[in-house]
């Protein structure tokens, strides 16, 4: 089975090595950040609500989008956003409309909301 260049596939892939070597800021979540997220991921999915997600790390703020299919649009964004720690909070989940569900200093916290029973309407 032949290896695909990574240059062939539609998401662009950056190595990080190079964009720290570089001085660039890049927000990320650390490795408790994730832990928890993946956490309630790894629920969601047994579930059968989620099955994949993508991390982006922007020079602003970490993004761990969340997706019921691949194809669509993230169902919910968990953002961290360092310049918003000391006002409303570093952490947020964010609704695929763009409806800011929680948000706080504290991730275990904020991801709590999803804890409750959610309901996801079909068009």
């Amino acid at each position: 089975m032949p290896v695909t260049d990574a240059t062939e596939t539609s998401a662009a892939l950056i190595d990080l090595g190079a964009v720290r070597g570089t001085g660039l800021p890049v927000v990320s979540f650390n490795r408790v950040e994730l832990s928890e997220i993946l956490r309630v991921y790894g629920r969601m999915v047994a579930a059968g609500e989620w099955r994949d997600y993508a991390i982006d790390m922007l020079k602003d703020r970490a993004v761990f989008s969340i997706f019921r299919r691949s194809s669509e649009m993230p169902l919910f964004r968990v953002e961290k956003n360092p310049k918003l720690a000391r006002r409303q909070g570093a952490y947020s989940v964010v609704a695929a409309g763009g409806l800011v569900m929680k948000r706080g200093q504290d991730l275990a916290q904020v991801l709590r909301v999803f804890d409750g029973k959610l309901k996801l309407v079909e068009d």
